[in-house]
């Protein structure tokens, strides 16, 4: 059956073309990963990273391009951060509602400005990492002049929109989201070097915290599969209409209402919040008031402990998958839709009573997803504070994220398969 479906992908140009297009851009992605700005001392990089459990977590996301401190080192993380900031004025900005609710037009508008934005935000970026590891301590990075720091941030920035073009490149072939796949690329590309070290390291008195991961390993794949798949049907029937002397309508059908609604986006959301702070502690630990220096010691000795921070991240992704599900589905646009079309949920009157009941549905599956999504993120971590290995809180975090990627692939590229078999009917 999967062998039948690989060949009926291959057999379609269009699908076919989309796929080598997008390995390709995976592969010049990588590429780019593995090209180190010059003057940057790539032995005391890893080590500073390697000690450092909040950076080394941010480099994990960044695909370990920023513990080599390559052209592309900043990843997506600036588009994210842009995007965010758009999504929450849009929900407190009339103006900017008005544009995101104009359709296609205003999310063209919306994301050009969220561009715009990501260029100034990759800039800052860049120049607080230099800064960062030329207050390291550390002979990371030798004297820069001013014209070297210059080039420096524009390269660095030029890379974050690099990788901004192709995510949204691949996006447009409509195989999955471009940025998420590129997410996805990062994790992958370390797996092959976390199994290496797991041999490497592994004694056989760990035997049962090995098992105890693939155990994890295995409910979350099966647990997210069933999630994302999960949803519930609202029914809905479609009014009999005459027009010619012929019938329309009459059909009974329904409104699928999905139980995770938000994807993998409110881990991205909840990681990009929670490391904010001790990444900006970071800048401060050597500053010259001895207030700021200990305030900045303070929230980096928070940060690393374990169940503080698996508590901020739970409630972090709870949250931010309620926002987020409030940003993308309104039962409004939803219930005005079926009213234009004729349909109706039956026992339920059209207009603000068929809100009302959308709503009220909606919330009583989102906690459910949002207690899941979260529960999945930390427990990994949860495992770390009685195992202390590192690569359980990485190999949980980026499994949920390749799990959540591949099952959106999967069903975008089927999507298309559908679309293509009533095309040829």
């Amino acid at each position: 059956m999967i062998i039948e479906k690989i060949r009926q992908i291959w057999k379609i140009r269009d699908l076919r073309n989309s796929i080598l297009f997008l390995l390709a851009m995976l592969v010049l992605f990588r590429v780019a990963s593995h090209v180190p700005v010059p003057g940057v001392d790539l032995a005391a990089l890893k080590d500073f990273f390697d000690s450092n459990d909040v950076l080394g977590l941010i480099s994990v996301f960044s695909g370990g391009s920023m513990a080599t401190f390559s052209i592309v080192a900043l990843g997506v993380g600036p588009y994210i951060t842009a995007s965010i900031i758009f999504q929450l004025l849009a929900m407190v900005v009339p103006r900017l509602e008005e544009i995101q609710k104009d359709g296609p037009s205003g999310q063209a508008r919306i994301s050009q400005w969220t561009r715009m934005l990501t260029v100034p935000l990759a800039a800052l970026q860049a120049y607080s990492m230099i800064h960062l590891l030329r207050s390291s301590g550390r002979q990371i990075i030798g004297d820069l002049s001013v014209l070297d720091y210059v080039t420096t941030i524009m390269v660095m920035t030029a890379g974050t929109v690099f990788i901004m073009w192709i995510g949204e490149l691949i996006t447009e072939r409509k195989i999955g989201n471009g940025i998420s796949i590129l997410i996805f690329a990062n994790i992958v590309d370390r797996i092959p070097q976390a199994i290496q070290q797991a041999i490497v390291s592994f004694e056989p008195s760990q035997i049962i915290i090995w098992a105890a991961f693939l155990a994890i390993a295995v409910i979350t794949v099966a647990s997210v599969v069933f999630v994302s798949e999960g949803q519930r049907n609202l029914p809905v029937v479609y009014a009999r209409r005459l027009r010619g002397g012929q019938s329309f309508g009459g059909v009974e059908t329904h409104l699928p209402l999905r139980v995770n609604m938000a994807g993998v986006i409110p881990i991205i959301f909840a990681i990009s919040i929670v490391l904010l702070p001790p990444m900006v502690a970071q800048f401060f630990v050597g500053a010259k008031s001895a207030w700021v220096a200990s305030t900045a010691e303070w929230i980096i000795a928070v940060s690393q402990n374990q169940w503080l921070y698996g508590l901020t991240y739970f409630v972090l992704v709870f949250a931010f998958t309620y926002f987020y599900t409030a940003v993308v589905f309104h039962p409004d646009r939803v219930a005005e839709n079926l009213q234009k079309q004729g349909g109706f949920i039956p026992g339920i009157r059209p207009g603000q009573p068929t809100v009302e009941h959308i709503q009220r549905t909606v919330n009583r599956i989102m906690p459910f997803g949002a207690a899941f999504l979260a529960t999945v993120a930390v427990l990994p971590l949860a495992l770390q504070g009685f195992t202390d290995t590192q690569f359980l809180v990485i190999g949980g975090t980026g499994l949920l994220i390749v799990v959540s990627v591949v099952i959106e692939m999967v069903n975008q590229i089927k999507a298309q398969l559908v679309m293509r078999e009533y095309d040829s009917v």
